[in-house]
């Protein structure tokens, strides 16, 4: 895990369609999330590739020096479109403003994340010289993605702002 060095990418602003649910992660409702995403997204007309997105939106007092696994948050199971033109019933858009991100692979299977999520949050960034920003984080679960199995790869962005005054 200590190998793991993130890359740096200006994100661009995103339009994302999908569904979204308020969870913890006491009571992760992931799996009924996309459970409700997957059939629907071929209603998506102006979808741009196939990556999905995993979108979380931790509120600003989201702590995530001391851990509260009963702590709200969004969850949103995504597809990146051009435009908000045309966003099919039961389903919302999301912006995801431009912004610095650090970019990490996880690979392995998705129930072994929290080990990566750990050691970003708990080593990388405390050593970083980055404080977290307040826009979302998500996952892109690209051609790689094989959900559990152990040749699984997705893409963990984190939203950063450099700190003043180190």
């Amino acid at each position: 895990m200590n190998q793991m060095v993130p890359r740096f990418e200006i994100l661009k602003e995103k339009k994302l369609v999908g569904r979204r649910m308020k969870m913890s992660f006491a009571e992760n409702r992931t799996f009924e999330l996309w459970k409700s995403f997957m059939p629907e997204r071929k209603k998506i007309i102006n979808s741009l590739g196939n990556d999905l997105y995993s979108v979380q939106i931790y509120g600003i007092h989201f702590d995530f020096k001391v851990f509260n696994p009963v702590e709200v948050f969004e969850k949103w199971a995504t597809i990146e479109v051009k435009d908000f033109n045309s966003i099919p019933d039961k389903m919302e858009s999301l912006l995801i403003p431009e912004g610095l991100y650090a970019v990490f692979i996880h690979k392995g299977p998705a129930s072994e994340g929290h080990k990566t999520f750990s050691f970003i949050y708990g080593k990388w960034l405390p050593e970083s010289g980055y404080e977290l920003d307040n826009r979302p984080h998500f996952e892109i679960l690209g051609s790689k993605y094989k959900n559990d199995q152990p040749d699984s790869e997705e893409e963990i962005w984190i939203p950063l702002k450099e700190v003043l005054n180190k």
